[in-house]
């Protein structure tokens, strides 16, 4: 048996590449939806990521990024110190 689980989408952010990141976020959004999750989209920049700080609503957050910041460590470095789990490689592999 399946359980819907809260998830964040981080896509976007000052990448170069930030508008392919938020169409792959759209997909990846819509996808889970489909599946019956709760999802939504949040924009990787500072106020956006500043939000998940204390918040508890999410279970996972699943990483639509391209480029730096979400290539480089940081983003998973910072969800590491608040403790929400996240997809892809961990923050060495990724630094």
């Amino acid at each position: 048996m399946s359980t819907a689980m809260n998830i964040v989408v981080i896509c976007g952010g000052p990448s170069p590449e930030s508008d392919i990141s938020r169409k792959s976020g759209q997909a990846v959004r819509d996808a889970l939806l489909a599946k019956g999750h709760n999802a939504q989209l949040l924009e990787a920049d500072a106020s956006g990521l500043a939000t998940l700080i204390g918040a508890d609503q999410f279970d996972l957050a699943w990483l639509a990024l391209h480029g730096r910041p979400g290539e480089d460590g940081t983003v998973q470095g910072f969800l590491e110190v608040i403790g929400l789990p996240y997809t892809g490689s961990g923050l060495l592999a990724s630094a």
